[in-house]
């Protein structure tokens, strides 16, 4: 029925724990995902869509280093945005709407074609622990499967509890039962826990909306896509969304019930996520607004059924019923089911090594929700970095981690790792202090070597972003080497409202201009003969025209890492005792002694720690 001993066992088929199965498997580690519904692998249980502000590079990351989420989001995309394309490059995020059954079937057709991976559907309900290694998982049928390595992913299903209104029952999410025993099992080792909560907007009968009381929200003209493979092709045809607002009669209305939400009267004690809050927590947050957005989304190509996107709430079913259909647009509403929050058991991530291996178990990983974070992007991500981790640490290899100047996963998982979280972790750009750097248009620069070297992504992926990267680099040369005489150069800056030249000079300082775009330089005819000539496709281009325009911030952004990257190098022994340290301040002393930072500019970055604090560690380490 089994193996006798598997390398990697993954506990829960959600986007986490895709990633870890497909990882660990790909990199030739016999694994074995258990999940209690095969039916539901890789779910999108919230939201029918991919990316968005910087998820969207953590989605291109991922498929840098050869995971699956990209390619199934192009697969199962329905519509494409490139967000932020008025701000610089640093900031755009690409984003996909998805068909959701599509998405899930992609995704469970994917993992059926990945070699070294079995499949079983059943609760897995306690572990198998001797001393302090893992040795395996217990099922709730008293089945015990041996493995190497294990790797909880858990989602929202640890002892979950479903709450709609006055109402609340056990429950991963609706339909699906709880998870129980693992919990009990972790906290009895040592591990601490807590609880969170999120929540998910009514889904309704696009039959019943009227869309001409609605503005449209159509894709992108020109659609990219998210995976730098070429087995994916951008969308030819999409779907568009509608956006709608809530009024001061929708807000009255909502108030009515708020005595009865969970969330108000006490019931829901765990914290929720802050940017992604219910549409109670909006209106009690900020009581001075009138209106809030609602984004209204076609759940695929061929279903009536659409997420209302900004109504997640946990308030009795007939007052979200009767608050929305006073929603323009909604007046008519039919509900496919109401919305609700959620309870669930997390464990926080303090207790993890930047692998996420745990401190506490030898081989025993934890990847997505119950880490403490939010998002299909953020777990996928975990989930990945786990597989690949628990995959090396059985092959007695070394461990792979990403730096913060290397990558947003980086940032996510230190973030996680050094100050901890006490509400639901969402990505954004500003949490990165590098993202000139850790832009989505070059994540394969970034991480497709790193991943193939240890041997995860493919030849032909490789392949492909070293000719991309060749191409882009010979343009960029191109500009630097050729000269434009003012009589071809001044029609093109005259029409961009730029100064006119009086002497032949380097395209590249023309270029650099910041109101001179690739479409405007493509007007002189050696630039436009090089493009025909070489056959640059839209992603060289783009790459050309940010390491032209931006070369100056990446410079210094690579600077000001590279002097960092000195604290990283200095490395803090294992098990150090902070406590004798008496220059130090008492709640570094605890902070420290019980994150246990590997670095000194890991420990520089853990809450409560200040610069003096570092200051006398330095001393003390003899530095």
């Amino acid at each position: 029925m089994f193996l006798d001993e598997y390398d990697v066992i993954v506990v829960g088929g959600g986007h986490a724990g895709s990633e870890a199965a497909a990882s660990a498997a790909n990199m030739g580690s016999k694994t074995l995902l258990i999940t209690m519904s095969l039916q539901n692998i890789a779910q999108m249980s919230c939201n029918p869509a991919m990316g968005g502000i910087a998820k969207g590079q953590i989605v291109r990351e991922i498929d840098a280093l050869g995971g699956y989420s990209g390619i199934v989001s192009d697969t199962s995309a329905i519509q494409f945005k490139m967000l932020n394309k008025s701000k610089g490059p640093a900031m755009w995020s690409p984003r996909v709407q998805s068909d959701r059954m599509r998405f899930a079937e992609d995704w469970r057709l994917m993992l059926e074609k990945t070699k070294n991976l079995d499949f079983y559907q059943e609760m897995v309900s306690g572990l198998i622990i001797e001393g302090e290694e893992i040795k395996g998982v217990k099922t709730s049928l008293g089945i015990e499967i041996k493995a190497k390595s294990v790797i909880l992913t858990n989602g929202t299903f640890l002892n979950g509890l479903i709450h709609i209104g006055d109402k609340n029952f056990g429950g991963g999410r609706a339909g699906e039962r709880a998870a129980t025993g693992i919990t009990a099992d972790l906290v009895e080792l040592g591990f601490e826990s807590g609880r969170m909560k999120t929540g998910t907007p009514p889904r309704v009968d696009g039959r019943s909306l009227d869309f001409s009381k609605m503005i449209e929200q159509p894709g992108d003209e020109v659609p990219a896509k998210f995976s730098y493979l070429d087995i994916t092709q951008p969308l030819k045809n999409q779907r568009s969304c509608h956006m709608t607002y809530t009024s001061t009669q929708v807000h009255d209305l909502l108030r009515e019930g708020f005595d009865r939400s969970p969330m108000f009267n006490g019931r829901i004690e765990s914290v929720g996520p802050r940017y992604c809050p219910s549409i109670e927590d909006k209106i009690n947050r900020f009581a001075d607004k009138d209106r809030h957005q609602l984004f209204v989304e076609p759940e695929g190509w061929n279903t009536v059924e659409y997420y209302v996107n900004g109504f997640s709430t946990s308030l009795p079913e007939d007052v979200q019923y009767k608050a929305l259909k006073s929603v323009a647009g909604f007046e008519n509403v039919k509900f496919f089911r109401p919305g609700y929050a959620i309870e669930y058991d997390y464990f926080p991530p303090t207790q993890l090594k930047h692998t996420l291996e745990t401190k506490l178990v030898k081989g025993l990983y934890f990847a997505g929700q119950i880490n403490g974070t939010t998002g299909y992007e953020e777990a996928a991500s975990q989930g990945l970095m786990a597989g690949i981790n628990a995959a090396l640490k059985v092959q007695e290899r070394e461990e792979f981690i990403l730096k913060r100047d290397e990558a947003y996963i980086g940032v996510l998982i230190d973030d996680l790792i050094t100050k901890g979280t006490e509400e639901p972790y969402r990505m954004f750009t500003s949490r990165a202090e590098y993202r000139t750097l850790l832009r989505q248009d070059n994540a394969d620069f970034r991480l497709t070597e790193k991943s193939y070297n240890i041997g995860l992504a493919s030849e032909k992926r490789l392949k492909r972003m070293h000719e991309k990267k060749e191409a882009s680099q010979n343009f960029v040369n191109f500009f630097k080497e050729t000269s434009v005489s003012p009589e071809e150069a001044n029609p093109v800056l005259e029409e961009n409202n730029s100064a006119s030249v009086k002497q032949s000079g380097k395209m590249f300082k023309l270029f650099a201009r910041p109101n001179i775009a690739m479409q405007d330089v493509r007007k002189f005819v050696a630039v436009e003969n090089y493009v025909q000539k070489h056959q640059l496709d839209e992603e060289v281009l783009e790459q050309a025209e940010i390491q032209v325009k931006y070369s100056g911030y990446i410079d210094k952004e690579k600077n000001n890492a590279d002097k960092l990257q000195r604290l990283e190098n200095l490395k803090i022994p294992a098990n150090f005792d902070y406590s004798p340290i008496q220059s130090m301040s008492l709640e570094a002393r605890e902070k420290l002694n019980k994150i246990q930072p590997t670095t000194v500019s890991q420990a520089s970055r853990v809450s409560g720690v200040s610069p003096a604090d570092i200051s006398v560690l330095l001393v003390y380490l003899g530095r």
